[in-house]
C-alpha cells in the first residue's frame, strides 16, 4: 500500500518495534462515514503522531502513545475511537445473546470535564456520518440524563472517572460490550487522585478489553504500573528531549520579590492583548486574587479553576475559544490538553510543582506547528528548579527579550 512504511520509532523504556507509519488516513481501514467526517472536519494529512497510533489502535492491541503536545493526541484518540465503535457496529460478532448494539462499545475517560467535553465535540464531528452516537458524561450535569441517553443507545462514552463508575454502579451503563478502554492524559488518571477510580471501572469491563494510553509524559513508575491492566503493549514513545516544541520560544523574567510579579504582568500586558494569552497560577486563590487585581487595575482578564460552578466553567470556556476574551488566568486544570489554537503566549505566573506540569503548561501554546511563547517568572529561589527543568527536557530557557513582542 502506498501510504505505508516502516519506519523506527525512538523508545525511552522498552525493546524497539516496528510501528508501522501510515501516511494517508485512505491507507487506515476507517470507515467510509469516518473519513467523510474527517474531511468536513478539515482534517487532510495525519500528524506524526496520528500516522502511527490510529493503525496500531485498530489492530486491537493494548497501546501506549506519548507525543508531544500539540500535535493530536486527543484527536487521534477521537479517531481511534469513533472508529473502533463503527467497527463494532458493522460486524454480528460484535453483538451477542447478551449485549446489544445500543451498548457502548468505546470508554474513554478523561481527568477534567473540560478535557472530555473537548474529546467529546471531536468523536462527534468524526462520526457524523455514521451511526455511531457518543455520550459525553461528565459531573456537573443532571445524573438522570446521563441515564437516559445511555439506555437510548450510545456507542462512544467519553467521560470523567467519577461519573462513569457512578452509571457503571447503578448499572445505566452496561460494560459488557466494551471492546475498546482509552485513558487521555494517563499519567494524571493514574496519579493517586484517580487510580482507585480508575481500577474501580477496570474491573467491570470484559477481560478482553484492549486498553489505550495516550499523554505528552510518561514517567517511568506510570510506564510500570501500566502492566498490572496492559497485555504485551505496543509503546510509541518519545525521548525526554523532544518533548518541547522546536516553535515554541522559552523565556524567564527574574524577581526578585513575589510582590514584584505583579507590576511585571502589568507591563507585559500590552503584549498579551496582541492574541491570546493563559497566566498560570499554582492555587486557586492566587487565581482569585490576581484576577481582581489585574481588574482593578483595569486590565480586562476572565478566570477558571475547578471550585467555579461548570455552567461558569464551559461560559469561560465557549468565550475564550471565540476569541471573545483574550486573557485566561487558570490553575493546572487547564494545563492539559486543551486546544485552544489562537493561544501563543503562556505565562507561568508561578513555576509549576512539577517538571510534567511544566511541559503540559507551555503546551497550550504553539499548537500544531504555530509559533508560542512561554515566559516564567522566577524569583530567585526558583532559578534551581528552572535549571532542573532545562536540564531533564535537554531545553533552553534565555532570559526574555525586550522585543518579546516581536515573537508573538
Amino acid at each position: 500500500m502506498a501510504g505505508v512504511v516502516m519506519e523506527r520509532v525512538e523508545f525511552e523504556s522498552s525493546p524497539e518495534e516496528d510501528v508501522a507509519v501510515v501516511r494517508a488516513f485512505g491507507e487506515m481501514g476507517l470507515c467510509e462515514g469516518v473519513q467523510r467526517g474527517l474531511f468536513a472536519y478539515g482534517w487532510e494529512k495525519p500528524s506524526a503522531v496520528q500516522q502511527r497510533f490510529v493503525a496500531a489502535a485498530l489492530k486491537g492491541r493494548d497501546l501506549i502513545a506519548q507525543a508531544q503536545s500539540g500535535t493530536g493526541k486527543s484527536s487521534a484518540l477521537a479517531l481511534a475511537a469513533v472508529s473502533r465503535a463503527c467497527r463494532c457496529l458493522t460486524t454480528t460478532a460484535a453483538i451477542t445473546a447478551t449485549s446489544t448494539s445500543r451498548d457502548p462499545t468505546v470508554l474513554a475517560l478523561c481527568p477534567t470535564r473540560e478535557l472530555a467535553a473537548q474529546l467529546h465535540r471531536a468523536c462527534l464531528a468524526l462520526s457524523e456520518h455514521t451511526e455511531v452516537r457518543c455520550l459525553c458524561a461528565t459531573g456537573g450535569s443532571p445524573l438522570m440524563d446521563d441515564v437516559r441517553k445511555l439506555d437510548y443507545g450510545h456507542q462512544v462514552v467519553v467521560g470523567t472517572p467519577g461519573r462513569v463508575i457512578d452509571l457503571i454502579r447503578r448499572n445505566a451503563f452496561r460494560t459488557r460490550s466494551v471492546t475498546t478502554f482509552m485513558l487521555d492524559e494517563a499519567d494524571e488518571m493514574l496519579n493517586q487522585g484517580f487510580k482507585e477510580q480508575i481500577y474501580d471501572v477496570y474491573r467491570y469491563l470484559p477481560p478482553a478489553t484492549q486498553v489505550i494510553i495516550m499523554s505528552a509524559t510518561l514517567p517511568h513508575d506510570i510506564l510500570e504500573m501500566t502492566g498490572k491492566f496492559m497485555t504485551d503493549p505496543l509503546r510509541i514513545l518519545v525521548k525526554r528531549d523532544e518533548l518541547t516544541l522546536e516553535d515554541l520560544k522559552q523565556f524567564f523574567v527574574a524577581v526578585e520579590r513575589e510582590e514584584w510579579k505583579f507590576d511585571t504582568l502589568c507591563d507585559l500586558y500590552d503584549t498579551l492583548t496582541i492574541t491570546q494569552a493563559v497566566i498560570f497560577c499554582n492555587t486557586k486563590r492566587k487565581v482569585d486574587w490576581l484576577t481582581e487585581k489585574m481588574r482593578e487595575a483595569n486590565f480586562t482578564v476572565n478566570s477558571m479553576h475547578g471550585d467555579m460552578p461548570q455552567k461558569e466553567r464551559d461560559t469561560i470556556m465557549r468565550e475564550f475559544r471565540s476569541g471573545q476574551s483574550r486573557v485566561l488566568i487558570t490553575t493546572d486544570l487547564w494545563a492539559r490538553g486543551i486546544d485552544v489554537q489562537q493561544v501563543s503566549l503562556v505565562i507561568n505566573y508561578d513555576l509549576p510543582n512539577n517538571r510534567e506540569l511544566y511541559i503540559h503548561r507551555i503546551g497550550r501554546s504553539g499548537r500544531f506547528g504555530r509559533k508560542g511563547v512561554a515566559i516564567n517568572f522566577v524569583k530567585s529561589d526558583d532559578i534551581r528548579i528552572l535549571r532542573d527543568i532545562e536540564q531533564y527536557y535537554s531545553t533552553q530557557i534565555d532570559e526574555m527579550p525586550m522585543n518579546v513582542a516581536d515573537l508573538v
